[in-house]
């Protein structure tokens, strides 16, 4: 049945039959004569077919969420039983949140792989809440997202602690103030993040903390566009420190010096609340907690 699964899987992400057969290494027909022997056991059909696209119907929609969670946790059962013959090895499904996975998951992921060559980690980046998504569908092994957030459905353990400043370009004008005021931050543009995202979390606390929320904002979807958007004039934001390292130590971001910030927010790790961990997980919780 996983194999059935794995290619109804791959059809309905690729709406192609044969776009599906080339990556399962399967003859068209075959691909075909697996999603029958599924629509037959399940008495019902899960796509509609045409000569331009296969799409998924409404059943078709409920297999396909059911059968990404039924793979996962089949995969994870293999995995554990592996462990019990084997080193710490193989596929490691780590999800991040952006600031976290694009600025200090590199150098954890090299830590690792020195001393567990045979692991080969997969690595996702999404904002925190699609982490804890992926997480409750056992899509990835372990994720790490920002802020605190709380679930009773999935285990969640702070680990760091990560510090939030204003930050401007370095020849912003308000670096000239001998005191920069609530009401002088509220005349400027301020650039967040997406909604989800648990650095535009922090950004709201810092707009309570400031006591307004700006007029003039401009939303985007990654940090790294905040920043250069920052170094060419474009306005002002709340970023980790841990993101702005380089940019400061070459002078082309600052810090503003305001009362009551920086501010702090935990990076936690997220793990699917169940008895056993491969062991390719206990020993990246381990580099994490340890350190």
């Amino acid at each position: 049945m996983d194999q059935t699964l794995h290619v109804f899987i791959t059809v309905a992400e690729q709406q192609n039959f044969t776009r599906a057969a080339e990556i399962l290494h399967m003859t068209q027909p075959a691909v075909s004569n697996y999603i029958q022997n599924l629509e037959r056991s399940m008495d019902t059909k899960l796509l509609e077919r045409t000569n331009k696209f296969v799409r998924l119907n409404k059943a078709g929609e409920i297999v396909y969420h059911h059968a990404k969670n039924i793979l996962g946790i089949y995969t994870r059962m293999e995995n554990l039983l592996d462990d019990l013959k084997h080193t710490a090895s193989g596929t490691l499904s780590i999800g991040s949140s952006y600031t976290y996975g694009e600025y200090i998951l590199p150098y954890k992921i090299a830590d690792l792989l020195k001393s567990y060559p045979q692991l080969n980690p997969n690595i996702t980046i999404r904002n925190s809440n699609e982490i804890i998504e992926l997480v409750m569908q056992h899509q990835i092994d372990v994720g790490i997202i920002e802020g605190d957030i709380k679930s009773e459905k999935i285990q969640i353990t702070p680990f760091a602690c990560d510090h939030l400043s204003i930050t401007s370009a370095s020849n912003h004008h308000l670096l000239n103030r001998h005191q920069i005021s609530s009401f002088d931050l509220s005349l400027e543009t301020w650039l967040i993040r997406e909604e989800g995202s648990g650095t535009r979390e922090m950004q709201e606390k810092g707009f309570q903390r400031l006591g307004f929320y700006p007029k003039k904002i401009m939303t985007f979807g990654s940090t790294q566009l905040i920043k250069e958007s920052i170094e060419a004039g474009l306005g002002i934001s709340l970023l980790s420190h841990s993101v702005i390292t380089n940019e400061l130590e070459l002078g082309k971001l600052k810090l503003l010096d305001i009362n009551g910030f920086p501010i702090t927010r935990n990076f936690s790790v997220v793990t699917p609340k169940v008895k056993f961990q491969t062991k390719a997980t206990q020993v990246f919780l381990e580099l994490l907690v340890g350190n």
